[in-house]
């Protein structure tokens, strides 16, 4: 076959993508982002009520594209910027008549009170910022059942603009010292606006509301993931066809669910090309190639490049020269045996929502770069192969779901996320053969500790990391020079934010006994208490 050329991708776009309807499209709601920070959470609060809903920046959706979305009630997200400043984001006129509920949280609310023909003001001493507790006022509301039970209720608030008169037809149901419309609404038109953010860990009962909001909607929660895998297998049949598809395995939890559908769906018209880089972990390659290979039958090109990269990154010390090397690299490998594999004209990738949320801010412009193990190691953005991504409607722990209907074992669907670059970026600093070697051995005795302790679902991620750095130390009668190593353990929700792993003092010690005496090479280690923010998870 010709060799696959990186000339052309064929992509579709944030809104394309996200607005082509599963064959069997369940109840949608829309949310409508107006740039906060904290938007992806809606999403995750509803999906967990098993209600579909998609994210959808304000300026793309207009009044024709909220017709045929059809959604049955919207949202209307916070955002940065003020609706009292001339061209602020502003929901589509034609939302106001469609007839079905409107929840507006924050900034949302303030649009909604400005275009049904409130007031909203700037300053005057009633900004809020962190934790307030609201009031209840008025008449019973449909969307506050079993909300306000003990008093004021906890809410998060994150506003300098203020309502300050409420448009004709709502009423006031909450306050708070600094808003005196903390929750407003029209129940004729179904009309809902909160100040706050009921989205956020910070408003204790935020599920409720949303809870409530969607019963008063209609929704029956109707989106399950036996559904999601019955109607993405007979998407992805439909895409493409009796066609040949490449699928860049890493071994982590996303391309290999991906890999599994789409297996399911089209049998050995799937490839998987499996790119050893020399920088995974302990027996990882050895064991991502007997589960594919040996469970699912799914034929597999495993490729042992471990001396190309090692190789190249020979002397490279600058962490982000790191990354270009191994994306440069592993592009030109997966072209490689690609290039192998006749009639191929799709590439699956294992891309999930929030990186689709990701690569387009609320304002349309890049707001965030995709990692560099995403889209297989870093591809460039055009290439000659049409994409197959089954998972860019789910969220993580949507794919870990996915991955147990399809029947992974439940010890790989709980691993720890692992980047894509692997090692390079937990050994800051030149990369050597002697200290990968080192902290494989290391990490693995950290994650042994961790399983015998029976830590390891409580966990987010954990890892060991080589420093840049060389330690004198005393071993039996002799002076040692050697390695000092660093332990972490976070603990997250989505990864945006990590608290440090509360160890004991004991398992600490008990840990740290076991590198030293059974890790040649290593004579320190530290524990990681490092939060994020202000750090990373990773150290590079």
């Amino acid at each position: 076959m010709p060799p696959i050329s990186l000339a052309t991708r064929t992509e579709p776009t944030y809104g394309e993508a996200m607005t082509q309807p599963l064959i069997s499209q369940p109840q949608r709601l829309l949310i409508i982002d107006f740039g906060s920070q904290v938007t992806q959470l809606i999403a995750r609060r509803l999906r967990e009520l098993s209600v579909y809903c998609e994210i959808h920046p304000y300026q793309s959706v207009t009044d024709a594209f909220l017709k045929d979305f059809a959604p049955k009630a919207v949202i209307l997200s916070g955002g940065p910027d003020s609706v009292t400043r001339e061209g602020s984001p502003r929901a589509p006129e034609g939302l106001w008549t469609a007839g079905i509920p409107v929840l507006g949280i924050c900034y949302g609310q303030q649009t909604m009170m400005q275009q049904l023909g409130g007031l909203v003001e700037s300053g005057h001493g009633t900004a809020e910022f962190g934790r307030a507790f609201v009031t209840r006022k008025g008449p019973d509301l449909e969307i506050l059942d079993g909300w306000f039970q003990a008093g004021d209720e906890q809410v998060w608030m994150s506003h300098g603009d203020h309502v300050s008169k409420i448009a004709p037809g709502f009423e006031v149901y909450g306050t708070s010292p600094n808003a005196p419309f903390a929750i407003t609404a029209d129940p004729a038109r179904r009309f809902y606006a909160v100040q706050f953010h009921p989205e956020v860990h910070h408003t204790p009962k935020g599920a409720k509301l949303y809870e409530n909001f969607v019963r008063l909607a209609g929704f029956t929660g109707d989106w399950t993931m036996a559904g999601y895998r019955e109607e993405a297998i007979a998407k992805i049949r439909a895409q493409v066809g009796d066609k040949q598809v490449i699928c860049g395995l890493s071994g982590g939890v996303d391309s290999s669910v991906a890999a599994i559908l789409i297996h399911e769906a089209i049998g050995d018209q799937l490839t998987c090309v499996f790119v050893d880089h020399g920088l995974l972990r302990k027996n990882e390659a050895a064991e991502v190639v007997k589960m594919f290979r040996d469970n699912y039958k799914i034929k597999l090109i495993a490729a042992d490049e471990s001396d190309l990269f090692l190789n190249a990154l020979e002397g490279i010390s600058d962490p982000e020269v790191k990354r270009k090397t191994i994306g440069r690299l592993f592009i030109e490998v997966f072209q490689k045996y690609a290039n192998q594999i006749e009639g191929a004209e799709f590439l699956a990738q294992g891309t999930l929502y929030p990186d689709v949320i990701e690569s387009v801010s609320f304002s349309g412009g890049p707001s965030v770069t995709i990692k560099s193990h995403h889209n297989v190691g870093g591809l460039p953005e055009k290439m000659g192969l049409k994409l197959v991504e089954p998972l860019r409607e789910l969220f993580k722990d949507e794919v870990r779901a996915l991955g147990r209907e399809l029947g992974l074992p439940a010890s790989f669907i709980g691993r720890h996320p692992f980047p894509g670059p692997g090692l390079a970026i937990r050994c800051p600093g030149e990369i050597t053969r002697e200290k990968l070697a080192i902290l494989r051995e290391a990490d693995a005795v950290y994650i042994d500790q961790i399983r015998k302790h029976g830590l390891y679902d409580e966990i987010w991620q954990a890892f060991a990391a080589i420093l840049p750095m060389k330690t004198v130390g005393v071993m039996g009668d002799g002076r040692t020079y050697d390695y000092a190593v660093s332990i972490r353990a976070v603990t997250s929700v989505d990864g945006m934010t990590a608290d440090t792993y509360p160890f004991t003092h004991d398992f600490l010690g008990e840990t740290m006994t076991r590198i030293i005496n059974e890790v040649k090479g290593v004579n320190r280690v530290f524990y990681d208490l490092t939060s994020k923010p202000p750090g990373t998870i990773e150290l590079e």
